[in-house]
């Protein structure tokens, strides 16, 4: 997780996303695994990292207000069908 916060760090303070820049960011937090390094820059490339992020912090929250709601209604069924069985049971 390491590197991905060094590439986030960078792209945060607007520095380009290279290996030499995140060689410096990661060496500060201890031993350094270039072929990570390597791996994470070519796999950034072509990628809009803000697009990234925004649609990663909306599609959770929808998520997750669609399941409150249909727990919602879940409960108000359930609470219907308990009050239909007093009435008959």
């Amino acid at each position: 997780m390491k590197y991905i916060y060094a590439a986030l760090m960078l792209k945060e303070s607007g520095k380009e996303i290279n290996e030499e820049n995140l060689k410096k960011i990661v060496e500060a937090t201890g031993d350094v695994d270039e072929a990570r390094i390597k791996v994470l820059v070519e796999s950034l490339k072509g990628i809009n990292i803000d697009e990234v992020i925004k649609s990663a912090a909306v599609t959770p929250i929808g998520k997750l207000e669609e399941k409150k709601e249909e727990k919602k209604e879940e409960k108000k069924e359930e609470m219907a069908a308990e009050g239909l069985a007093a009435l008959f049971g």
